[in-house]
């Protein structure tokens, strides 16, 4: 199968990467050049602008950080809208439910199928393929790029309508940052009062208080303080953001999720929208008076 790809980051990168594995012929673009050279060097073409990539392939993915840049990409100038060939747009993105329909209408009016598939499972699932892929979208046209998307990870089929896999990932998000800003406090808590960080996390996930954060995230970014999961606090407040308007728009009260989003600005504000996600618990540090370190000082085998 042809397949565009356009956005080639931490996530995008090793997504295009497998689809080559996988015998497809990937034609990719990204505004960083060595970014595209990296790929290029991999077997992939070399593209110009997402309307060269959308001339080429009939299957269009995107992998992009915002809502404002996946609209720019799929209908602005020189975007996948003027292509020639492209008769699928696969946004890989997390843009939200309202951007999601904003694009698969203005794509239709090109005869342009949107198929909202946002991923999740981070940098690692990216590199394995085993992403969470959630689509939305006609029927048809999804299966017709399952082979392709099952490259990447595990689909799951949401709805017809565009838009409800927007919704799927904002509500993994939100439970995901939860679990961040939630473990962070409880770690910092347990640990000021002397509690050994590596014992608290083997008893919490041996019980009912684990989840992503203490079963892999605090170990692997937050002990040995290198915060390099992949990921910004930035892009997940964005996320997290995206979420609340929707819940505003339905009259649901999410008053747990209001609070995740001011811990995930003050991170920002303090360290930089391009802190690592698990950066978040440095500020609850700073103001607690300790960090919850432990360098792995076992031998290694």
């Amino acid at each position: 199968m042809d397949i565009g790809f356009i956005g080639l980051g931490n996530m995008g990168s090793h997504m295009a990467r497998r689809l080559l594995e996988a015998g497809h012929r990937v034609i990719v673009y990204d505004t960083r050049q060595e970014a595209i050279g990296n790929l290029a060097a991999l077997g992939a073409i070399a593209a110009c602008s997402p309307a060269e990539v959308a001339d080429a392939a009939e299957t269009v993915m995107a992998s992009l950080p915002t809502p404002d840049i996946v609209l720019k990409v799929a209908s602005g100038p020189g975007g996948v809208i003027e292509g020639r060939r492209v008769r699928r747009f696969v946004d890989i993105s997390t843009t939200g439910a309202v951007m999601a329909q904003r694009v698969f209408k203005l794509l239709a009016a090109r005869d342009i199928v949107q198929i909202d598939a946002p991923v999740s499972g981070g940098v690692s699932g990216a590199e394995k393929g085993t992403l969470a892929v959630m689509a939305s979208g006609p029927r048809a046209d999804v299966e017709a790029v399952e082979p392709a998307l099952r490259v990447i990870g595990k689909v799951f089929f949401i709805s017809e309508r565009s838009g409800a896999g927007q919704t799927m990932k904002l509500v993994n998000n939100v439970l995901s940052a939860t679990a961040m800003v939630a473990s962070s406090e409880a770690m910092v808590t347990g640990m000021k009062a002397g509690l050994d960080p590596r014992l608290m996390l083997d008893v919490i996930n041996a019980g009912t208080g684990r989840n992503t954060m203490t079963e892999d995230k605090i170990a692997k970014a937050i002990l040995p303080g290198t915060f390099n999961l992949g990921f910004t606090a930035g892009l997940l407040l964005k996320d997290v953001n995206l979420f609340l308007v929707e819940r505003e728009a339905l009259g649901v009260p999410t008053d747990v999720i209001a609070t995740v989003a001011n811990a995930l600005k003050l991170t920002c504000d303090e360290l930089g929208p391009d802190a690592d996600v698990s950066a978040v618990i440095q500020p609850i540090e700073n103001r607690a008076g300790i960090k919850v370190r432990a360098p792995d000082t076992q031998p290694k085998r």
